[in-house]
């Protein structure tokens, strides 16, 4: 589950990133929740961990922590692979941004401050990815086979793999 500032408003089951949205609002929308969830918590939001941020931001594909660094040090920061891990770290630890596993890369959440258990949707062809809301642990099949088990999980991770719309399209054409 992601951690962020107190809430419980429950994520859209909507998922974002393949669709046309404001992203200027997104992008203002998740810096103001993590300024405030450092604030609230005495965290430091530092420069780069809001570099860091905006960078992911931007995207709507994960970034793995190299292509996040040559960002970062071309935005001038420190170039060496600790200013990146360090930053990422944050951002995950606070729940401002998800490692995805099967690209060993990062995205920014794209619900920062709602509790929630995402899963993504990542397209084969274009990496692009969307985050959207899952059961997560305590809820469907797993987490029923877990209790039968009494297996206690603390963390799940999901990920399809498969085309976006765009990429879709394009395949059909």
């Amino acid at each position: 589950m992601t951690r962020g500032p107190a809430s419980d408003i429950a994520p859209e089951a909507e998922p974002l990133g393949f669709d046309a949205h404001d992203h200027g609002h997104c992008v203002k929308t998740a810096l103001t929740a993590a300024e405030a969830h450092c604030a609230e918590n005495g965290l430091r939001f530092t420069p780069v961990r809001r570099a860091a941020l905006e960078i992911l931001l931007g995207e709507h594909r994960a970034m793995g922590a190299y292509d996040l660094l040559d960002r970062l040090h071309a935005a001038g920061f420190g170039a060496q692979p600790p200013v990146a891990y360090r930053a990422l770290d944050f951002l995950v630890a606070n729940g401002f941004a998800h490692k995805i596993e099967r690209l060993n890369a990062f995205i920014a959440c794209a619900h920062p401050g709602a509790s929630h258990a995402p899963a993504f949707l990542i397209c084969r062809n274009c990496d692009a990815v969307a985050e959207t809301h899952s059961a997560g642990a305590s809820g469907g099949t797993l987490g029923q086979a877990a209790k039968a088990t009494g297996f206690q999980i603390e963390r799940t991770v999901i990920e399809a793999l498969g085309l976006c719309p765009g990429c879709a399209e394009k395949a059909d054409a």
